[in-house]
């Protein structure tokens, strides 16, 4: 499983498929997180990556956040989804102290 290209937040709309997956987006610079710095705001495991995208965008217009999305998943990929979303999320925590966010601590 792997994420495609990055793409603007804002945009997002237009590039995300509808379908099961996750996104991830990114800020343009590092944040500061507990334990280290890094780009990545948030994870989300979609029912429907489009729509979701859609509404994230919504909810945080403007900021210049790029934004990707799973890719060329194959039947065993889309089982395990929920488990690669699980991973991601469990080490982000473990590398930076907390969970992903668009505002951290």
């Amino acid at each position: 499983m792997q994420f495609g290209r990055w793409y603007p937040l804002d945009d997002g709309a237009a590039h995300a498929p509808p379908g099961r997956g996750v996104f991830q987006v990114r800020a343009e610079a590092l944040l500061a997180y507990p334990t280290g710095k890094t780009a990545m705001v948030h994870y989300q495991l979609a029912g429907d990556v489009q729509a979701e995208v859609r509404a994230f965008a919504a909810a945080h217009p403007g900021r210049g956040w790029l934004c990707r999305h799973t890719i060329e998943m194959s039947a065993t990929d889309a089982d395990d989804i929920e488990a690669f979303y699980l991973r991601l999320v469990r080490d982000f925590r473990a590398r930076f102290g907390c969970e992903p966010t668009p505002f951290p601590p």
